[in-house]
């Protein structure tokens, strides 16, 4: 059968982007919540000769993952799958973050789970917010419970975001979401490495896309002002990224995050190092 990637938010600005570089050497599936959205972006691919298969789905519900696995199924062999289905904090109440975002996630893994074999590879969308937001906040020795009891798991994220104010929650759940993405990837590397195949996270930055300006005027977009590259990211940009992540270019990365920020994160580690450097002088 022939080769074909599933593209969860496939709608959306990264995925769409991510459809149509991967689109140019296989089929593939694009997924969304809206019909509508869904369509428009079809339209699109079929216009640029992409053969393609849309398929509305509920990232959050595992019955509707499912039946994406089936009707992917049904259009080819599935060799990778690119996760960039998920929620920015100005979309949404913290609850709604941590289902679409990290149990959207688990959905979407485990449900493509049964058709590792070797050379399959996914790729999930975390954020630099995975490293931006403090350590000491992220409640990881309870993310084990996302792959246990999924209701134990929100009651237990619920209540690691209940500490900070309520307009706050949503951001606060957002960092931890995205955390939790970059740790699921990492913890099931070695399981999805039994059957041959390849887990792996990409943290964008500030990309310029619907959700990316929604956030700008959210005030993310202050995060330029420490970038090493002062501008917003392009979708095609991270897209490519994606694309080469499930590529077997890429066949011997696993169980790890990669950051395509722009710079953000180096400039937010030498901030730091200056800091404990004039710390350092001070005490002398």
């Amino acid at each position: 059968m022939r080769e074909l990637c599933v593209i969860t938010g496939g709608a959306g600005g990264i995925g769409l982007a991510a459809a149509k570089i991967v689109g140019r050497n296989h089929p593939v599936v694009i997924c969304d919540v809206s019909p509508t959205r869904l369509d428009a972006a079809a339209t699109e691919l079929r216009d640029l000769g992409v053969e393609c298969k849309p398929v509305v789905v509920d990232v959050t519900n595992r019955d509707s993952v499912a039946e994406l696995v089936c009707e992917s199924e049904a259009f080819g062999s599935v060799t990778s799958v690119i996760h960039t289905a998920g929620m920015s904090p100005s979309m949404g109440s913290a609850e709604q973050i941590f289902r679409i975002n990290a149990l959207g996630t688990v959905n979407v893994n485990e449900a493509f789970y049964r058709l590792v074999e070797e050379g399959f590879a996914i790729v999930n969308v975390a954020s630099m917010a995975a490293y931006t937001f403090p350590r000491v906040l992220v409640p990881k020795g309870r993310f084990k419970y996302a792959l246990r009891n999924q209701d134990i798991f929100m009651k237990k994220m619920t209540s690691a975001c209940n500490v900070a104010p309520t307009k706050m929650r949503p951001g606060v759940a957002y960092a931890i979401s995205k955390n939790f993405v970059t740790w699921y990837c990492s913890s099931q590397a070695a399981r999805f490495g039994e059957r041959g195949g390849r887990i792996v996270s990409v943290s964008p930055g500030v990309i310029d896309t619907p959700m990316g300006r929604l956030e700008e005027r959210a005030g993310s977009g202050a995060m330029l002002n420490y970038a090493a590259l002062k501008r917003f990211g392009r979708p095609e940009e991270v897209a490519e990224l994606l694309a080469f992540c499930v590529d077997t270019k890429a066949s011997f990365m696993t169980g790890v995050d990669i950051p395509c920020d722009g710079g953000v994160l180096a400039a937010f580690m030498m901030k730091d190092m200056i800091a404990v450097v004039r710390n350092t002088q001070h005490l002398q």
